[in-house]
């Protein structure tokens, strides 16, 4: 009766809802559309009538299975259930509904057809039978086990759960009306961190409290079998942990000098925005060679995915090092506040990205601020990574027909695809132009106002209202322009209109010059870099202010920049270079070539490989490695050293670890 039932739907669904005949006269010749697929109900700030329940249980590790049981309240009739799709800090639709299988639903014990929408890939359509007031739902999240699968998130030894990953809800309701009661089996033995408030454990079994749709979603749960937890707490009113996962026990060993730093990185986050917004905020951070690399931001904790060596061969990741402040700034700007069209009622709802260079570019260039202010990277190194953001930029031909507002529609457009030209397309820059922009709003804020005022106040103004509260805050460009001319008067819509908005073909570096720098080359490389590559064997070199392309040490091509030198001698992504002036291929060989060719007039030549046919490529180039850095000018004041100085002395510890 109940398959009848539902067969009866799954067929109403695919025909779609009956059309009258066209008339003769009206109709063209040729095909018509298919009727619309069936509507799906709108999302509405009502409560969803009881709680659901959810167990995930991660104890398959051996093949990186997530098992789960969902317990959904309903009313005889027509539901559609949704597998979320839009999620938080991806900007883009990509929800892994590919990777769920096994999906089986019943009630009072006998099993329901579900039928996929036609038109929508993430809603499932059912008819609950009379008198039948819960829905049982079972399947399977078979999470990626090789890396063109998709991310790496369960190993042996550790797992990232994310909690949109794992459960179904009910369409029609916003998210915030939706109530869970979460619950997790780990592994024997495994420890935990998550924002999430546990309730009760039994042995393995985790229940957490009830929370609703969007806060479960914002906080995932990190688990595994090597676990420490540090208190970096800047006062007892402001709880902040550090939650490090890693492959091996050895590999949360950490320095005083580390601690003091991790420390001091909560405590400038504290002063810079003199509030916030969760009840403990927790930075989970795997330090794996196994699961793959993350970043990405919540509410109240963040998910951080570093090399195992992240603490152990602390000179080794400076690159990566901003990754913590980063996450831990959006907690403000992004999840407290955040622009009107990035917020959505479900997860369901697509997302509109036009505010992203505030909230990546502000937060690209607070967390590159805020990590030399707890002193994890040196002012120097800090402005090395800038000059290299900008080299790569300078070099890139995109800027002349894409403007910056419209690379904010790349997460929906490119949904994590890579791209083969990537300094043409464009791309992310709203994360690292985004960078340069607020440098320079900041300097000219502390221009204009000799010094007095600069973008922390803008921060403290925009970011530190409703201090304790988690309720998020929307806001619009008008919102933005208005707060700025709080803090400093100036026509700022007519400053974004043209850097963000128009066509700017030339690079925003006025915060360089204006903070006493200018973009320069040496052949000189930093004592930085030579560490990563020390630690990373394959981490691909930069000749791309040079000779235009990325290479690895084994001579793979990368990125090549669109008309730079070894665009026009036809090198292209995915080449091979196996030699350099007829000797084997290496960086260091490709490096010395470059500075003895300052001298020696004599063009470059390259062997290379590409499509399986091997080609000699003459490259007449003299103008040596073009390792950009900043140059101090003289006279000039030295904003950018003021900006990224610690704003408090470093403080000791702040509490047990």
């Amino acid at each position: 009766m109940q398959l009848a039932v539902a067969a009866g739907l799954a067929a109403a669904i695919l025909a779609g809802p009956a059309a009258a005949a066209p008339l003769a006269a009206q109709a063209s010749p040729g095909p018509q559309p298919a009727p619309p697929a069936p509507p799906i109900p709108e999302a509405q700030d009502t409560p969803y009538p009881g709680v659901l329940t959810l167990l995930a249980d991660l104890t398959d590790t051996a093949h990186r299975v997530i098992d789960v049981r969902e317990t959904i309240p309903v009313a005889p009739g027509p539901i559609t259930l949704f597998y979320p799709q839009w999620i938080p800090g991806n900007h883009a639709p990509v929800g892994a509904s590919y990777n769920l299988a096994g999906l089986k639903i019943s009630a009072g014990g006998h099993p329901l057809l579900w039928v996929r929408d036609p038109a929508d890939a993430y809603a499932f359509h059912l008819d609950v039978p009379p008198g039948r007031r819960e829905l049982k739902v079972e399947f399977r999240y078979l999470s990626p086990i090789v890396p063109a699968a998709g991310r790496i998130s369960i190993s042996s030894q550790i797992a990232d759960l994310a909690w949109n990953s794992v459960l179904l809800y009910p369409a029609g309701h916003f998210s915030r009306r939706i109530e869970f009661s979460p619950s997790v089996r780990l592994p024997a033995g495994w420890q935990y961190a998550t924002a999430l408030e546990t309730a009760s454990r039994q042995g393995d079994l985790i229940h957490f409290a009830e929370t609703p749709l969007n806060t479960l979603v914002d906080s995932p749960l990190y688990g595994g079998a090597n676990y420490r937890r540090i208190d970096l707490s800047p006062d007892a009113g402001n709880p902040v942990f550090l939650d490090l996962f890693a492959d091996a026990p050895a590999d949360l060993a950490m320095t005083p000098e580390e601690l003091a730093m991790h420390r001091r990185l909560a405590q400038e986050e504290a002063r810079l925005f003199a509030s916030h917004h969760y009840s403990h905020y927790d930075l989970l951070l795997l330090l794996s060679n196994e699961v793959g690399g993350i970043g990405l931001e919540h509410h109240q904790s963040s998910e951080n995915g570093l090399a195992a060596n992240y603490l152990t061969d602390w000179a080794a990741g400076v690159p990566e090092r901003d990754l913590l402040a980063h996450e831990y700034t959006h907690s403000w700007n992004g999840k407290f506040r955040r622009p009107a069209d990035l917020w959505t009622p479900n997860f369901n709802t697509p997302m509109r990205d036009d505010l992203l260079w505030v909230y990546e570019g502000l937060t690209q260039y607070y967390g590159f601020v805020l990590t030399a202010r707890s002193g994890m990277r040196t002012a120097e190194q800090t402005r090395d990574l800038w000059a290299a953001i900008a080299a790569n930029l300078a070099a890139s031909a995109g800027r002349d027909w894409r403007p910056l507002a419209d690379t904010t529609n790349q997460p929906a457009m490119a949904v994590g695809r890579p791209l083969s030209w990537i300094s043409y397309q464009r791309g992310d820059d709203y994360y690292n132009e985004g960078l340069l922009l607020w440098l320079d709003v900041d300097t000219t804020i502390r221009e204009r106002s000799g010094g007095k005022r600069s973008l922390d106040d803008f921060a403290r103004l925009f970011y530190g209202m409703d201090n304790g509260s988690y309720i998020t805050r929307t806001y619009t460009l008008d919102d933005l322009v208005a707060a700025l001319n709080r803090v400093q008067p100036a026509d700022w819509m007519a400053f974004f209109q043209q850097r963000v908005y128009r066509l700017a073909p030339d690079l925003p570096l006025d915060g360089f010059t204006r903070g006493g720098y200018r973009l320069a080359y040496s052949d000189h490389l930093p004592d930085w870099l030579k560490e990563a590559e020390r630690a990373v064997p394959g981490r691909a070199a930069n000749f791309g202010a040079s000779l235009g392309f990325m290479v690895s040490p084994s001579g793979a091509v990368g990125d090549v920049w669109w008309d730079s030198l070894a665009f026009h001698a036809d090198i292209n992504p995915g080449a091979r270079i196996d030699a350099v002036n007829d000797q084997p291929f290496s960086v260091r060989r490709l490096r010395a070539a470059l500075v003895a060719g300052e001298r020696d007039k004599s063009p470059l030549q390259l062997s290379v490989t590409e499509g399986g046919n091997q080609r000699r490529v003459s490259l007449d180039y003299h103008g040596g490695l073009r390792i950009p850095y900043l140059q101090r000018t003289d006279g000039a004041p030295d904003l950018l050293d003021d900006i990224l100085a610690p704003s408090a002395a470093p403080a000791g510890p702040s509490g047990p670890e």
